[in-house]
């Protein structure tokens, strides 16, 4: 594709900058937007090494700047019903989420997974796989390594696999990867997608471009993946995983054996009790990151062995350290109530759970009844601190402190464990409302953690 023209990129994060490397790689002249005004622009220009080609706007963009525009190309953090995607969809203008952009100018054999819990892990597991299979291989997407940063580096032989969320799939057009999967939906982002219907439909997008020659790789346990076979954007061969149920096709437990079934032919893949990490949700975790694999054509003698050696991520139920017989643990990637569910079933001792975060206007009933006299305390900070301290009142908890920053929330914790207790950071949040990131939030609590008793 000809990408001599002038392009929009929206938003000046990792992403917006990645996307804007790599058109000017490509020949094109870039307008850099945000819409907050208070931005160094000099601070902006100089993390491009040549900054001829580019422009830089913030705040208002004018419909003379807009008229020569030949495509957008927006950031997962801006919305696309946003004042600026309104105005440039007004002047039907394409616009591409990143990984579009990165799709476009890449090549090889590309997997990609969503859904809304599972990502990280699922995906570090298949990249560590094809990193075991060949030296050609790139693990990008919301893993931080965005697509767009090595795009140029791909060839008919590379093995890619992206983690792509939901605000990635909205601007979509020729996406298409040869296996995808949705691992899982339940409530999140409804701040901005507004309902369960448009998220879901949202995440099954990622196989809208996928043929019969492709593979779409689905949770047989989730009320709303397991529905999704029948929907009419699904073209691609259906290959159920479950944690639950003895399926007679596709991949799932025989006792305690990882097990495909295929074709009335049952293949032994790995006994859990082999495997690193622990829970049913990680059980999940490998059945999906063995299924995106084997499909797409790695060696079942690779998958297993990595399979067996796989450490799991940073920041999901991570053991950072033991502090006077309290064990502290990591999980800043639970960002959502169903994840920090995850969290709270991994512990085996009673646990001071510290929570909260940004409000992503998703109800925190399961979380609290998770609880299931697990947690003796709940240490709250950030928007939805309230909010979550009215929904444990509501199941009669009431054993909640409030904070006022993960400092303070690390010396709350340490001050109530005692000795065979365990800390647990797992927000049920997303972190922007006090922090850049899930990373940074959880690299600040290992920070504080490790201060404790020095």
């Amino acid at each position: 594709m000809d990408f001599h023209k002038k392009i929009l990129v929206i938003g000046t994060g990792k992403s917006g900058i990645n996307a804007g490397k790599l058109l000017l790689e490509k020949g094109a002249e870039i307008v850099l937007y945000d819409d907050k005004v208070d931005l160094n622009i000099e601070e902006l220009l100089n993390q491009f090494e040549d900054q001829t080609g580019i422009s830089v706007v913030l705040g208002e963009i004018n419909e003379t700047i807009l008229s020569e525009i030949e495509l957008a190309v927006i950031s997962p953090g801006v919305p696309t019903d946003s004042k600026i995607a309104t105005m440039v969809k007004s002047q039907n203008i394409p616009i591409w989420s990143e990984i579009e952009l990165a799709y476009r100018v890449g090549d090889g054999k590309l997997a990609a997974i969503t859904g809304t819990n599972g990502k990280t892990t699922t995906t570090s597991l298949v990249g560590e796989i094809f990193d075991n299979y060949t030296k050609n291989s790139f693990t990008v997407g919301n893993i931080g390594i965005p697509y767009t940063e090595v795009a140029l580096q791909m060839n008919q032989d590379s093995y890619t696999v992206a983690e792509v969320s939901s605000f990635q799939l909205e601007t979509i057009v020729d996406f298409h990867p040869h296996v995808s999967a949705v691992l899982n939906v339940t409530p999140d982002h409804l701040n901005r997608h507004y309902t369960m219907t448009n998220y879901a439909s949202i995440k099954l997008d990622i196989c809208r471009n996928q043929t019969e020659d492709d593979y779409l790789i689905l949770n047989y346990d989730d009320a709303i993946t397991k529905k999704m076979e029948k929907d009419e954007r699904v073209k691609a061969r259906v290959i159920y995983f479950s944690r639950l149920h003895n399926l007679e096709e596709g991949i799932c437990l025989n006792g305690d054996t990882i097990v495909l079934r295929e074709n009335g032919q049952e293949t032994k893949v790995v006994d859990c009790n082999d495997l690193i990490l622990l829970g049913g949700h990680n059980v999940e975790n490998y059945m999906a990151g063995f299924g995106i694999a084997y499909y797409m054509g790695i060696p079942l003698d690779i998958i297993i062995k990595t399979m067996k050696e796989f450490k799991g991520v940073e920041h999901r139920i991570e053991f950072v350290k033991e502090v006077n017989g309290v064990a502290y643990y990591n999980d800043s990637k639970g960002t959502n109530p169903d994840a920090a569910v995850k969290g709270i079933q991994a512990m085996n001792r009673k646990t001071v759970l510290i929570g909260g975060g940004l409000d992503k206007k998703v109800p925190f009933d399961d979380w609290i009844k998770a609880f299931d006299g697990k947690v003796k305390k709940l240490v709250l900070l950030g928007e939805t601190a309230e909010e979550i301290a009215n929904t444990a009142a509501k199941y009669g908890f009431t054993d909640v402190v409030f904070v006022k920053d993960l400092k303070e929330a690390v010396a709350v914790s340490a001050q109530t464990a005692k000795p065979g207790d365990a800390v647990l950071l797992s927000p049920a949040c997303a972190s922007w409302d006090m922090f850049k990131s899930y990373e940074q939030r959880g690299n600040l609590f290992k920070e504080y953690v490790n201060e404790l008793g020095v």
